[in-house]
């Protein structure tokens, strides 16, 4: 835990600093959560060159789906043969199967480690324990800081907050909800795009269906319990990632929702 602290937890709250000292010296406003959004615009720009390729990965498999179908169709009784035929398809198309992994595995250490960071700067209550994690070429802070966005304090959950501030604080997981739901069926290919393709009710076709829409439902409802910095943190980032998305496929699958809007307008 001390090498987690040191590698990435304490160069963490560092930045944040360093960032929230130079927000206080614009004179803006909830200086610290605006802080969270700028840390995480900065490490959402680091990884976006392994995001991108992840993104270039999936469309290429999306573009031979319907030759991996043949595949399966072809060598249904043979798993060795399919399966030899499938990194052959994978070689030829410039595709590596485990390149897709790589982003989470970046993701999810960083998560994890902003996530007790914002614990750590939000539940401290001296100025003093503050000043004791920041290294010696980083301004000190003379006073606590203010913990709350446009209101919120950014160490409590909705969750929490429901009682206080009634059923409105929901709406902080409803649109992390929707946002996560957006990105999730831009990654989906459109029906315009998938309509040559032959139509495979498997297993995995429906596990697709289905997390399209329980992914953005458990991630909402994991913001109701996690403080709202966190929840910061995880809206900025995934609507770095839409953008991203967008440069790299357009709309993709969202190209169907958004043309059911416009015919009902």
């Amino acid at each position: 835990m001390d090498i987690f602290n040191t590698l990435l937890i304490h160069p963490m709250i560092n930045g944040l600093v360093v960032i929230y000292h130079a927000l206080t010296w614009l004179h803006a406003p909830f200086a610290l959560g605006f802080s969270i959004i700028i840390f995480t615009a900065i490490v959402r720009t680091l990884i976006s060159p392994l995001m991108k390729g992840m993104l270039v990965q999936q469309k290429k498999m999306q573009e031979i789906n319907p030759q991996l179908t043949k595949i399966k169709e072809k060598y249904k009784g043979d798993s060795r043969k399919q399966q030899m035929a499938q990194m052959e398809l994978f070689k030829a198309n410039g595709i590596n199967p485990a390149a897709g992994c790589l982003p989470l595995l970046v993701q999810f250490p960083l998560f994890i480690a902003l996530y007790q960071a914002l614990l750590k700067i939000v539940s401290l209550h001296s100025v003093k324990d503050l000043n004791h994690l920041l290294y010696s070429g980083v301004p000190h802070l003379d006073r606590m800081w203010d913990t709350t966005f446009f209101g919120l304090p950014l160490g409590a959950s909705p969750s929490a907050l429901l009682p206080k501030l009634g059923g409105a604080i929901v709406l902080v997981s409803v649109i992390t909800g929707l946002l996560q739901l957006f990105q999730s069926k831009m990654m989906a290919p459109s029906a315009a795009a998938s309509k040559d393709k032959p139509k495979v009710d498997d297993f995995a076709t429906t596990l697709q269906k289905q997390m399209l829409f329980m992914v953005p439902v458990m991630i909402g409802f994991f913001s109701f319990t996690f403080p709202i910095g966190i929840t910061l943190y995880w809206n900025t980032f995934t609507i770095f990632g839409i953008i991203q998305q967008y440069k790299t496929q357009g709309w993709g699958g969202l190209a169907d929702w958004l043309k059911y809007i416009k015919k009902k307008k």
